[in-house]
């Protein structure tokens, strides 16, 4: 299976008469991971080929947070639609990932990031459920300035992941990759041929 980003434009907008031409559209970097995930918390088994289309504005730890965040939360079949690669930093009404069904009906939206309450409060509105994964190290203080404000989004649950690991992370970024992600008791392993990094992700709203 291949999933990849869709919609980013690499053309020019048309150049106006007697104006400087306009700057060129925001090109995305093209990055391949193939993706070997054992998930025995939810018993996943697969194999995963994802292109990535990297905002170039992003870095290499927020790319691979998406990355992991995609291992995650892929449905173990396809029968209720696919988790995709969206286009947040492009499009402010699209999360870092989206599960869409058949219907075009969004069944999970996945953000990155620290977003404010009034972004996620839609997205609870718009979707079946809603997840986040904060990775920097002010995730707590951005967490306790809109808890509260976030009360009535019953279908919200927000991941911390520690900066250490997060960090790690980064430094299996490439353009391609071969990444081993297993996942038992709540941790989370991913490895290269050269390297592996334990992750924990905590758990910052309350459980059903």
């Amino acid at each position: 299976m291949t999933i990849a980003l869709k919609g980013c434009s690499n053309s020019s907008f048309p150049t106006a008469p007697n104006r400087d031409p306009p700057t060129m559209a925001l090109k995305a970097t093209i990055y391949k991971a193939q993706l070997q995930i054992a998930d025995m918390d939810r018993g996943v088994y697969a194999d995963h080929s994802v292109i990535i289309a990297r905002h170039p504005s992003e870095t290499d730890e927020r790319m691979m947070i998406r990355l992991l965040a995609f291992a995650l939360n892929v449905p173990a079949d396809d029968k209720q639609g696919q988790l995709e690669f969206a286009k947040d930093l492009w499009d402010v009404d699209e999360p870092a990932l989206w599960h869409k069904d058949y219907t075009n009906a969004v069944r999970h939206w996945i953000d990155v990031g620290q977003p404010d309450d009034k972004r996620l409060m839609r997205a609870a509105g718009r979707a079946e459920r809603v997840s986040v994964y904060s990775f920097a190290s002010s995730t707590p203080v951005w967490w306790k300035g809109i808890e509260s404000k976030l009360t009535r989004a019953a279908n919200l649950v927000v991941w911390q992941i520690e900066a250490t690991p997060s960090q790690a992370l980064a430094k299996l970024a490439n353009r391609t990759m071969q990444l081993q992600v297993t996942v038992q008791d709540g941790t989370v392993w991913m490895s290269s041929a050269a390297d592996s990094v334990e992750i924990t992700p905590r758990r910052l709203t309350a459980s059903a």
